[in-house]
């Protein structure tokens, strides 16, 4: 028998109800797929289908209109502290210090103050923020603020990592950096990571599999896995020869021509 996965759904649709001012959306369809533990998957796909809905009914955010979210094999009904949401913005407090951001998830878990504040001290110099702890977010950079976050969500030690698009904001050499960071703490840690976004090179260097997503109402149409080593390597899989082979079919699936911005 197969190990359960680590986040599974099954059958999920998703509807928003007319309102006064907005029609009904029917957002997602029939979206069933699993992800095993340990597994880094991305989900691509027009701008509209779903992408984000799918992960807020994976955080328990939103409730699914039909079927099931599971993590762990548990139905998600609601907030679950196994799984931790990254987004674009990297939403830090601005009244508190980075480390005190780092450390907010586990205030909220009733951790005692030394433990929270090794665990913050762990992080910020797991991602080069050593002697930045005491500073504010505005006066961090972009790529350090972004870094921050990333040590935040991880700070809870979630089973399942739901990221937005984290790294769609910052330039290219910002994002590459954190991509690394990304992947080497995943592999060392063996977490669970559902990964959205629009940059098609990025999904092939940070993934074990990609799902392609249709227009809305969004369903999966397509699962490619990537056939190249060392996944917590990414910058080492940009320099892969196969790497535009793979985007070459992304691109094909979703329909773009070589003059489209996949960005």
């Amino acid at each position: 028998m197969s190990a359960v996965p680590a986040i599974a759904f099954e059958g999920v649709d998703k509807t928003f109800p007319a309102s006064r001012l907005h029609p009904e959306v029917k957002a997602a369809r029939s979206v069933s797929f699993a992800i095993q533990a340990g597994e880094v998957v991305s989900i691509i796909g027009p701008s509209g289908c779903g992408k984000s809905t799918l992960l807020n009914m994976g955080s328990g955010l939103a409730p699914t209109t039909a079927g099931v979210v599971k993590v762990m094999g548990v139905p998600v009904q609601g907030p679950h502290n196994d799984v931790a949401f990254m987004l674009q913005k990297d939403l830090l407090l601005p009244w508190r210090t980075i480390a005190q951001n780092v450390e907010f998830g586990l205030e909220l878990r009733g951790v005692a103050q030394a433990q929270r504040r090794d665990k913050s001290e762990q992080l910020l110099q797991q991602f080069r923020l050593q002697g930045f702890g005491n500073n504010y977010p505005h006066q961090l950079s972009g790529g350090m603020r972004q870094r921050a976050a990333l040590a935040r969500t991880l700070a809870v030690d979630p089973t399942v990592l739901l990221m937005d698009e984290p790294f769609s904001a910052l330039d290219a050499q910002t994002k590459m950096i954190l991509q690394q960071d990304l992947a080497r703490s995943v592999h060392a840690q063996g977490k669970t990571v559902l990964f959205i976004t629009h940059d098609l090179a990025e999904a092939v260097a940070l993934s074990d599999r990609i799902l392609v997503m249709s227009e809305r109402p969004g369903t999966i149409v397509e699962q490619i896995t990537v056939n190249l080593p060392d996944r917590d390597k990414p910058m080492q899989r940009r320099k892969h020869p196969q790497l535009g082979d793979h985007v070459a079919q992304l691109m094909a699936l979703l329909k773009l021509d070589a003059d489209t911005d996949i960005h």
